[in-house]
């Protein structure tokens, strides 16, 4: 071969090596879709489990959710500012009317318990509390930890003298709408006087913002008692009481309590519905629901499709998560009716806008 053959050679395989080298070569990675929702605390453990599981099927998409309260949530979801919202309490007729978005769809997607957490270092037993001792205590008409209306649910049980310190939630929260919706329904004096809302006038007691605050606080305060969501109890080593259900019987907060409560809720076609106070020897009484509240018109509709498929993976997939987190798995018939409330359109009245 002579010399310009083998030049021509040499200049032909350096330009197969550098178009191969090219062909792979790492593109621009593909932008990301994200998805942002806002809401409920009291879902935030088992909503970060579901964004980052959700994303390893999903790698083209990224959830983030903001755990700003669940008053947040619905004023943001209201104003289009993000593409869901999350509650533990439904929205009102009143926040319906009010949103900017038209019509704003309930899909519940887990339940948990709202548990009565305490800092209690000297007591080693179990705590009973009932319905009238709970009441009694954040209304303030119960003061001590040794009051005869609790001792008589804790017999042979020796109570510290200690003050009673209440903690509750000082931002607009679904956990405290939870507690004052079963407040509500076990003493008519806290129904008349406070009421059930995801703020209201505490009658005493110190505030904190979120779960984490209130746990933080129940943590740091001894004497204190304060109403967070199980998990974050459990995460912080809080101690709860057991509450004593419509049955008479005292059951310590757990899944499968909630479960059984939710068995014998009524649940409307508009899922707007409350676990609070059910009959059932074995019912929790202080069981809620997270609801993602998804706009009919979305101030972006391409995030639509994406919203509900991530919504529908954590109808199916994502409900095996719960258990693990102390959270409740929906009923397989509720699974089923949620889903066809995402395939349903909306009704074109429902779906404008308010200016």
């Amino acid at each position: 071969m002579n010399r310009i053959a083998r030049a021509v050679l040499a200049l032909a395989l350096v330009t197969f090596v550098a178009s191969c080298t090219k062909k792979n070569e790492p593109g621009p990675a593909p932008a990301k879709t994200q998805i942002v929702g806002a809401g409920s605390t009291f879902v935030y453990p088992i909503m970060s489990k579901w964004a980052e599981e959700y994303a390893k099927s999903k790698p083209g998409v990224e959830i983030n959710y903001q755990a700003i309260g669940s008053g947040g949530g619905i004023r943001q979801v209201s104003e289009g500012t993000v593409d869901f919202g999350a509650t533990d309490g439904p929205m009102t007729d009143e926040q319906q009317a009010q949103s900017k978005v038209g019509a704003i769809r309930h899909v519940p997607v887990v339940m948990g318990a709202t548990v009565a957490a305490y800092n209690l270092p000297e007591y080693t037993g179990e705590l009973k509390l009932t319905p009238a001792t709970l009441a009694g205590i954040f209304m303030g008409t119960i003061k001590k930890w040794n009051d005869p209306a609790i001792a008589k649910s804790n017999p042979g049980q020796k109570l510290p003298a200690t003050g009673i310190v209440v903690v509750h939630r000082s931002d607009g929260s679904g956990t405290t709408y939870i507690f004052t919706d079963y407040l509500s329904k076990i003493s008519a004096d806290w129904k008349s006087k406070v009421g059930t809302n995801t703020s209201v006038e505490w009658p005493m007691g110190v505030g904190a913002k979120g779960n984490d605050g209130v746990a933080g606080m129940i943590k740091q305060t001894p004497g204190a008692l304060g109403y967070i969501e199980m998990t974050f109890a459990d995460q912080n080593s809080i101690p709860y009481a057991s509450i004593q259900n419509a049955s008479g019987a005292f059951i310590h907060p757990n899944p499968e309590g909630v479960t059984s409560a939710a068995a014998s809720a009524k649940i409307p076609e508009d899922f707007r519905y409350s676990l609070t106070n059910p009959p059932g020897k074995d019912a929790y009484p202080i069981a809620g629901t997270v609801w993602l509240l998804i706009p009919a018109t979305p101030s972006n509709a391409e995030h639509r499709p994406v919203v509900v498929d991530f919504v529908n993976w954590i109808l199916t997939s994502g409900q095996g998560f719960a258990p693990a987190l102390h959270y409740s798995s929906l009923p397989p018939e509720l699974v089923t009716r949620a889903q066809a409330s995402l395939r349903a359109p909306a009704a074109p009245d429902a779906a404008k806008p308010n200016p």
